[in-house]
């Protein structure tokens, strides 16, 4: 059974913990070395205890969806003799309150553009039935509740 790691670090830079003051910046790390800065969004801890450049939780949790679709859209499109040229996304996750007030990624809508090559080009119909495989077989989409939804 495959696993996956990384490892989340953070350490007290004050200068009051107690008081909620301290820098909420931390570090992940993957498994091929890469290290990616991380903090929460502003919009949920103000500067100076975050840093709007580094990658919060909710875009990461975007990007992992928005992510997995599509790779597993290439590899379905693949497999039914389409070529694509490229890929791009334009994610975006809307959070809520849930039944108990608590703010979470309720919806993400994934908005893909892609460009084919060759002869043979998906039909909107096709298209469709590509996404909705990829959605099926997605394993971040098979993992959350979130809602994932696909514009075409």
């Amino acid at each position: 059974m495959p696993a996956h790691h990384a490892i989340v670090e953070w350490a007290n830079r004050g200068p009051d913990f107690l008081k909620g003051k301290y820098s909420r910046e931390h570090t992940w790390t993957f498994d091929g070395g890469v290290i990616v800065p991380a903090s929460p969004a502003p919009s949920v801890v103000p500067a100076p205890w975050s840093n709007a450049a580094n990658v919060d939780p909710e875009e990461a949790f975007v990007a992992s969806i928005a992510s997995c679709h599509m790779l597993t859209f290439l590899w379905v499109a693949s497999k039914a003799g389409f070529v694509c040229e490229s890929y791009r996304d334009d994610a975006v996750g809307t959070m809520t309150k849930n039944d108990r007030g608590v703010w979470w990624v309720s919806q993400v809508v994934l908005k893909p553009q892609l460009s084919w090559q060759g002869d043979r080009i998906p039909t909107a119909e096709e298209l469709q039935h590509l996404h909705h495989r990829a959605h099926e077989e997605c394993f971040i989409a098979n993992s959350v509740k979130t809602t994932v939804t696909v514009e075409l």
